[in-house]
């Protein structure tokens, strides 16, 4: 057999039909597992041509083994797919769907370019068949003809539209190649048009040239491994012997046996490297696995992953992680020799431990446990390049602060959260280049604008803090953390012994059940939810039950606990709840003694009073103006 990597439209690009025997399955790859890995792999390689960055590695999509067939002089040239049929049949699907996008957005050109990939050209003896790059087994045909000739989404959705069944809840699933085109054609979408609050990279250039960049990016940085079978080769040896399930390497793995393997090449001393600095990582901790995105990985993984992005300021993902060291050590050589390269791995990740495992006397406690409250592990390459770099405290402490400020004013504000990635990325970038200071990093963040990135003014925050029922929008240690920082502000000299040292949990003072125990002013008890939706939209009663429903989720109602309350005193009346909250040490609690009454009013009244609070806690500086000099405003 032959094998060869060629770039993945090469495939297409002769006139051949490549036809999936009848005997293999039929198209079985989904959205969660195969379409979504694959658009990131694509989309990744858009990214980098539209940013500039053409010089980073070409991506391997797998492997094709292929079988040639006799073909008469008259017909087109067939060969059969031993293995990779999947794959193949999902990057036609994929290429009909960018090129209808394209012909949606007028880039007609282009849009023909791309039919040069799917379909064959020129004479053919059996042209309904012929046409097809790729001819899948004979149950899928049907699907996947409709989809390469549709020519548009709109066409597609006609030929195949959304059927629900009688008395059923939701639509019955479309067959499995229309939804691949489907969700293609949205990420297309997604990507080079965007929305107003996440427009799409390089949103200042046409999205005409935006596409042929991108076009360019899939010609040049996809390959695919294709192996072609000669006479004497057994094909179903040779697909049981790719498809063989072995234990495969991590990430990390590869890259020890990389280092240690140049480290022999250039004669430095393997073990004493080795027990030096790499054996660290062969403690357990490394080996266990956590949660990330779709998958769990390992510690040692997601700590190469971030210590790369840290000192290439572009985002690496797993699966390409030994690639992109490699050609990050190939291409820079960011080291004098393998012992400084192995030093700084050691080093960077102790400092990768101290943010994952903090210790309460660290000086990094504080900013990392409010990124593991707020699911903000995208920050982890800055706060490695801030602890690299051996900051005096007071820098470091001013740091942190922005950073929680910003993030924390956005996650009250409700907004998203989605280029967190691309933000902290260009954070890095900036604070490389312009220094790694407070001010340098306000800077950035504050002039950063729109929904998807902006750093919330008082005024927005403000608005969010008072009105926005926080309860149901904010994850329980997003809404421990604030409460406990602000319980914190209430310390004095008195009460500086406290510490709280376990769990803390959320309280409603006026409660969620509080239609029982908790009749309005004048003695109307609160209508049930069935009544609301019964009653005109004008009845005083559901006007006054709406209200305080609304008001009962705000942060002036929520306080914190050591110990959850029972039932009855948690949805127990206020003569009997105030006692059980004034037991608590917790100085925010002591500030109900003076409320008599517990309603609506008292509710604003408290959230005024802690919103105060909150933007002395989590100030905002004015764009080009440092958080110290803010701070002290």
């Amino acid at each position: 057999m032959n094998a060869s990597a060629v770039p993945l439209l090469n495939i297409f690009e002769k006139k051949m039909r490549l036809e999936v025997p009848l005997f293999q399955r039929q198209y079985v790859w989904n959205r969660e597992v195969q379409w979504e890995p694959l658009w990131e792999d694509i989309s990744r390689k858009f990214t980098e041509y539209l940013e500039g960055r053409k010089d980073s590695p070409v991506h391997f999509l797998g492997a094709m083994v292929l079988d040639q067939k006799q073909t008469p002089t008259t017909h087109v040239e067939r060969r059969q797919v031993i293995d990779g049929q999947q794959r193949l049949t999902t990057l036609q699907i994929f290429l009909a769907a960018f090129r209808d996008f394209c012909s949606a957005q007028g880039c007609s050109p282009l849009a023909q370019e791309c039919e040069n990939f799917t379909l064959n050209k020129g004479m053919m003896a059996d042209p309904a068949v012929d046409r097809f790059k790729v001819w899948p087994t004979q149950l899928d045909r049907a699907q996947f003809r409709d989809v390469m000739t549709a020519g548009s989404r709109s066409e597609l959705e006609t030929k195949h539209p959304l059927v629900k069944r009688k008395y059923a809840r939701t639509y019955e699933p479309r067959p499995k190649m229309v939804e691949a085109y489907i969700y293609f054609y949205d990420e297309l979408v997604d990507f080079f048009i965007g929305t107003e609050m996440e427009p799409p990279i390089a949103a200042e250039v046409p999205i005409s040239s935006r596409l042929e960049e991108s076009f360019t990016a899939f010609k040049n940085a996809l390959r695919v491994v294709v192996i072609d079978l000669e006479k004497e080769d057994d094909a179903q040896v040779i697909f049981e012997t790719l498809n063989a399930r072995g234990e495969p390497l991590l990430p990390a793995d590869l890259l020890r046996n990389f280092i240690f393997l140049r480290a022999a090449r250039m004669k430095e001393p393997q073990e004493q490297l080795y027990a030096e600095y790499w054996s660290r990582f062969d403690d357990p901790f490394w080996r266990t696995e956590v949660r990330q995105g779709r998958l769990s990985r390992p510690r040692s993984d997601l700590f190469m992953q971030h210590f790369l992005a840290s000192k290439r300021t572009v985002d690496i993902p797993i699966k390409h992680l030994f690639v992109e060291y490699k050609f990050w050590i190939d291409r820079d050589k960011p080291f004098p020799s393998i012992k400084h390269e192995l030093a700084a791995l050691a080093r960077q990740g102790d400092d990768f431990r101290r943010i994952i495992q903090p210790t309460a006397d660290d000086l990094i406690y504080p900013l990392a446990t409010f990124l593991e409250d707020f699911d903000v592990r995208t920050a982890y390459p800055l706060l490695l390049h801030l602890l690299d770099l051996a900051l005096p405290e007071s820098g470091f402490v001013e740091i942190s602060e922005a950073i929680e400020s910003y993030l924390l004013r956005r996650s009250v504000c409700n907004l998203g959260t989605k280029n967190y990635n691309r933000i902290f990325l260009g954070l890095l970038r900036h604070v490389k280049q312009h220094g790694t200071t407070s001010s340098e990093i306000c800077k950035f963040l504050s002039n950063l604008s729109g929904e998807s990135t902006e750093w919330p003014s008082d005024e927005a925050f403000s608005a969010s803090w008072l009105s926005m029922p926080v309860y149901n929008v904010l994850q329980n240690p997003k809404l421990v953390h604030i409460l406990r920082r602000l319980n914190d502000t209430y310390m004095h000299r008195k009460l500086e012994r406290i510490r709280i040292e376990g769990p803390l949990t959320v309280e409603h003072i006026l409660p969620q059940n509080w239609r029982d125990n908790w009749p309005f002013a004048d003695g109307m008890k609160g209508l049930s939810y069935e009544e609301v939706w019964q009653r005109d939209e004008n009845d005083p009663a559901v006007q006054a039950t709406r209200n305080r429903d609304a008001a009962l989720q705000r942060f002036g109602n929520l306080t914190i606990v050591t110990q959850e309350l029972n039932s009855a005193v948690s949805n127990g009346p206020w003569e009997t709840k105030k006692p059980a909250l004034l037991e608590s040490l917790l100085p925010i609690n002591q500030r109900l003694r003076d409320e008599e009454i517990w309603d609506e009013e008292a509710i604003n009244r408290r959230s005024k009073k802690l919103l105060e609070r909150a933007l002395q806690l989590w100030k905002r500086p004015a764009a080009n103006r440092s958080f110290a000099s803010s701070a002290q405003s």
